[in-house]
């Protein structure tokens, strides 16, 4: 043995034997243990030990990428955005999703190491038109150029946002699938009281909310009979606060599941569901109930436009939902609202030929 290697052996080379009694040496300092070749003192085991000594790699910073970003280009202007109060203000939700669009813009066609101020109008409608199959993807990330820009301008980074003027493709008017009451019926046909996912249908058919809101609804939310909770969207700009009556219907389905202590809807460990975690699970009890088109989202739909068909105020479901104008509940009780207008004026019809 060489008197180099007796060095090495006094500084953090360790012998460790196995269950099958062979001997193997490792190389061990702060808690970090590396296997070396042996025998002691070859060539396998010196180059082992130079490589162990000198610590594991670093991974590729993500601040010196961040460094790298060339100033003026649409990369930089999101960095900065991301830096902003307009950016701060918020919620965690939205912060995440903008990223993700601004990010796919970036990558394509290598839009993030072009000038921002050289962007017009016209590239991104030549993007746009290239999204046609996905409509609302493609609006939504012009949504999402016309805050950038916006921001900006606010910061007089640039003169003029060319997101601005860019119009929106036409999507489904009437949006998300509204369940009918066959649907309703044939999901709980599939899905007997007692199971978690017809407590998800009682949940968002009852309260018209968001899944958002659903995964979170526990006991500590009941007081005397009313569901009382803040609503997510928006809750860090805009919090919307609602109480909300428990229906009989919906009380019955609640005692009769299996529930969490702090969240009616747990998943197969008895955990809470997350947000996408739930989008999932549901998706498969509607596929599995042969409804392939509903969703989770359609259930708020079809709520409110159930109580539009029970004669309710746009205000009176506006209590419910949480909507802020009477915008987004037209256009999800038009048809309920139609119904019941038809059945008013037939009605008046009768007693006019009587």
């Amino acid at each position: 043995m060489t008197e180099e290697t007796m060095k090495l052996r006094l500084r953090y080379v360790v012998e460790d034997t196995d269950r099958h009694g062979n001997v193997r040496l490792y190389y061990r300092r702060h808690g970090r243990k590396v296997r070396l070749r042996g025998p002691t003192g070859s060539p396998e085991f010196l180059t082992d030990y130079r490589r162990a000594a000198a610590g594991p790699k670093e991974p590729k910073s993500t601040t010196k990428r961040a460094g790298r970003v060339r100033p003026d280009t649409f990369h930089w202007l999101c960095t900065q955005y991301y830096k902003s109060s307009m950016w701060a203000g918020l919620d965690p939700k939205t912060q995440k999703t903008r990223r993700a669009i601004l990010e796919r813009f970036a990558l394509h066609n290598g839009n993030g190491d072009k000038p921002f101020r050289m962007m017009l109008a016209r590239h991104i409608r030549k993007r746009l038109d290239e999204m046609m199959a996905t409509p609302e993807a493609a609006n939504s990330m012009v949504k999402v150029l016309r805050q950038l820009f916006r921001f900006a301008v606010t910061y007089d980074l640039a003169d003029t946002n060319p997101a601005k003027d860019v119009e929106l493709l036409k999507s489904n008017p009437d949006g998300y699938h509204s369940w009918t009451l066959a649907e309703i019926e044939k999901f709980e046909e599939t899905h007997p009281e007692g199971s978690t996912a017809r407590l998800a249908l009682a949940l968002a058919l009852y309260t018209g909310q968001r899944r958002s809101d659903l995964v979170l609804f526990g006991k500590q939310h009941v007081q005397k009979g009313w569901l009382v909770f803040t609503q997510q969207k928006g809750k860090g700009r805009n919090p919307v606060r609602l109480e909300i009556p428990i229906v009989p219907e919906l009380e019955r389905i609640i005692e009769a599941s299996e529930t969490g202590d702090l969240a009616f809807l747990v998943n197969a460990y008895g955990r809470p569901f997350t947000n996408a975690g739930f989008g999932n699970r549901f998706r498969k009890w509607c596929d599995d109930a042969g409804l392939k088109h509903c969703s989770v989202h359609g259930l708020r739909k079809a709520a409110a436009a159930r109580l539009a068909e029970l004669g309710c105020t746009e205000f009176e479901i506006m209590a419910i939902t949480g909507h802020q104008t009477s915008k987004e509940v037209t256009r999800y009780t038009k048809a309920a609202s139609q119904k019941v207008r038809a059945q008013a004026a037939s009605e008046k019809m009768r007693a006019g030929q009587s």
